[in-house]
């Protein structure tokens, strides 16, 4: 006699108990975290991703409201505090603890939405197309938008831990040339949803069941590379000098720049169109400081070829966090000021609501950084250039800006010496690697202190420099003009997400009120 397998105890109706008691539920959802994070770089095993995911959705479903926000804040609080330890290397661990916390109530309160998804979406569509996909791609929708939220605000938001972000060495990363970040962890949410519940369908055979999900799975891993043609190269040399340039690093004013110095004249007869230097590499700025801008104009006539370098702009009483076009002769010819500085790490927002607080800690960051307001597009002798300054990279937004804007190639500079040893500079680098997927440019990505690599535009190393080591990357690197469906219309899809996520919910729940009432 045949027999199907029997689903697994989870109720797909919305009228059923949890399928874990609360107890176990906390156990679990505190065990997901570091389990989510063992998906991203350092540990880049991306399969952990997905299991994270499946066990935070499993202990919210049947919940209560407050026994959703209580596991989901914990598995929020399990994973931020794993996934971002390398704060604690900046300024300790009262910012890591307060941000992992932010975020944590963010994941909770995100979490009570999924739980209601689970109760309302199935009552209102009691259909197996209701209970499964419908059901699987609310949740979905929602997780996402609550990343979409905590990726914008407040403050400017905070972008990093994104489930897609896990994706960069995964089958999963061509993706998001398509659909974009948010859309590659709608993906990754909708396939663990729709698997778990299927597994809860008792009215469907185990081998539709079984059989629907791989077919999902395959259905999304078949969509091809996005096509992207490179039209030429331009010869780039990318220097790592490696020098102190913590925040808190001993070392006297132009130590910096003189091992960028040192490490650029070591290649300093290479035939090149451009040398890009990172975040903050021109420590005496140029724009002030004769020296400097001399010590730029012999490389730079040497070598035939415009620098491109960070450095801090003062004008008046107001500090930019800026990258310098600098040609021999011309000096600036052209400035980014990065438009999104980095919230109590390059300014402090709102400084007297938050000093009472914490006073020592907000008293270590005296120099306010202002947000630009400067495209950031560099022509460099035709050639037009994206530029990034650190966690620009991270900024969706960003990077849509300088592809709308020609450019062709992005350059993205980059400080990690203050990150030590951590997982940062690798999580930065994987960020990196998607971007470039999803803009079809390829990114320079080059640090004071590692890891720097060269990027192709389908996600490929070109070219590398080891962490903590002085180096050298000159490479040829490939230009394109190609417009990606993520670039052309990621925010209208990550807004249509969104909405028919909020949507959807506000409607079943309407729904199966009417539903109760007619009982």
């Amino acid at each position: 006699m045949h027999r199907s397998a029997r689903p697994i105890p989870i109720d797909a109706s919305g009228d059923g108990r949890p399928p874990l008691p609360l107890w176990l539920a906390v156990v679990v959802a505190i065990a997901a975290g570091p389990i989510l994070d063992g998906g991203f770089p350092d540990r880049g095993v991306w399969p952990l991703t997905f299991v994270g995911i499946a066990l935070v959705l499993l202990t919210l479903m049947g919940r209560s409201v407050w026994g959703a926000l209580l596991v989901g804040f914990l598995a929020g609080e399990s994973f931020y505090l794993v996934h971002i330890e390398w704060a604690t290397a900046y300024l300790g661990p009262v910012p890591w603890a307060a941000l992992s916390t932010l975020e944590a109530m963010f994941f909770g309160a995100g979490a009570v939405l999924v739980t209601l998804a689970y109760r309302w979406v199935p009552r209102a569509f009691p259909g197996v197309a209701g209970r499964v996909w419908l059901t699987a791609a609310v949740v979905a929708a929602l997780w996402t938008a609550r990343e979409t939220l905590v990726s914008t605000w407040p403050y400017g938001g905070f972008p990093w831990a994104r489930m897609s972000l896990s994706q960069s060495e995964s089958p999963f990363a061509p993706l998001v040339a398509w659909v974009g970040f948010s859309g590659l962890s709608f993906l990754m949410v909708l396939l663990v949803a729709l698997a778990l519940q299927l597994a809860a369908t008792a009215d469907l055979p185990a081998v539709t069941r079984v059989g629907t999900a791989v077919l999902a799975v395959l259905a999304v891993l078949i969509v091809p590379a996005w096509p992207t043609t490179t039209t030429g190269s331009i010869r780039v040399a990318a220097i790592q000098g490696n020098g102190p340039a913590g925040y808190f690093d001993a070392a006297a004013p132009g130590t910096v720049m003189q091992t960028q110095i040192d490490e650029t004249l070591r290649v300093i007869d290479a035939d090149v169109d451009v040398v890009v230097w990172p975040e903050g590499s021109a420590d005496l700025d140029p724009q002030r400081v004769p020296q400097s801008a001399a010590a730029l104009d012999a490389l730079s006539r040497r070598m035939d070829a415009p620098f491109v370098v960070g450095a801090i702009s003062e004008r008046g009483d107001r500090y930019f966090n800026s990258s310098l076009l600098w040609d021999a002769g011309d000096g600036v010819r052209d400035v980014y000021d990065k438009k999104h500085p980095v919230p109590f790490g390059e300014y402090v927002p709102d400084r007297d609501f938050w000093e009472p607080f914490a006073p020592d800690l907000i008293g270590l960051i005296q120099r306010e950084y202002t947000p630009g307001t400067k495209d950031n597009v560099f022509d460099i002798d035709g050639v037009l250039a994206g530029i990034s300054i650190c966690f620009d990279i991270a900024d969706d937004q960003l990077t849509r800006d300088a592809v709308a804007g020609g450019a062709r190639v992005v350059f993205a500079q980059t400080n990690n010496a203050d990150f030590g040893q951590t997982d940062e500079n690798q999580q930065q680098l994987a960020i990196a690697r998607l971007r470039a997927i999803e803009s079809a440019r390829s990114v320079v990505n080059i640090s004071t202190v590692g890891t720097s690599q060269i990027i192709g535009p389908d996600g490929a190393t070109i070219d590398s420099i080891p962490a903590f080591q002085p180096g050298s990357m000159v490479s040829d690197v490939p230009l394109a003009d190609t417009v990606t469906p993520s670039m052309a219309f990621g925010r209208q899809f990550e807004a249509f997400i969104g909405g028919m996520g909020l949507a959807s919910l506000v409607l079943a729940g309407f729904a199966a009120r009417v539903q109760r009432r007619g009982r």
